[in-house]
């Protein structure tokens, strides 16, 4: 695909309000674009990307999790963690366990099979990663992941002491 500039693609014919604008216009068509490319990819497996997300946080985890932790572990906001978790069950992807010391926490477990279903994702997965940033170096890798974090500080409340 050749190289165009984001203005070029919205077919925008004025110049955009300010340098903030264009960049974040940037961040969100090419999260876009990304969210698509991987939405496909779980789709065939029969999961969406905040399902992934679930899954990948508990293998990483290695043991049950309560359900407000994963949610706060999402790289996606989701505003029904246990819509998400319930869908979840019923593929038989995770187990809820009520903890026996506050009976209002509960703790989700990865199933076996939701296991063997991660194992079949990760090398499309890997591929799908390069397939869409590989063609940047290690560097510029590691600037883009700098300033994106530095673009979300901004967000970040300050501890005041």
């Amino acid at each position: 695909m050749p190289h165009t500039n984001l203005r070029e693609e919205l077919r925008k014919k004025q110049p955009f309000d300010s340098l903030e604008q264009a960049a974040i216009l940037n961040i969100l068509r090419t999260s876009d674009v990304f969210h698509n490319q991987f939405g496909r990819l779980f789709r065939e497996y029969g999961l969406t990307p905040s399902q992934y997300n679930v899954l990948r946080i508990l293998r990483g985890e290695g043991k049950p999790m309560p359900s407000l932790e994963i949610a706060d572990r999402m790289v996606q906001v989701v505003p029904a963690i246990t819509g998400l978790i319930d869908r979840l069950q019923a593929q038989g992807h995770v187990n809820r366990k009520r903890c026996t010391a506050d009976r209002r926490v509960v703790f989700i477990e990865i199933t076996p099979q939701a296991l063997k279903l991660l194992k079949e994702i990760d090398e499309p997965d890997i591929n799908l990663h390069r397939k869409l940033i590989g063609h940047l170096n290690s560097n510029e890798l590691t600037e883009l992941s700098r300033l994106l974090e530095k673009a979300r500080s901004s967000l970040t409340p300050v501890s005041s002491d």
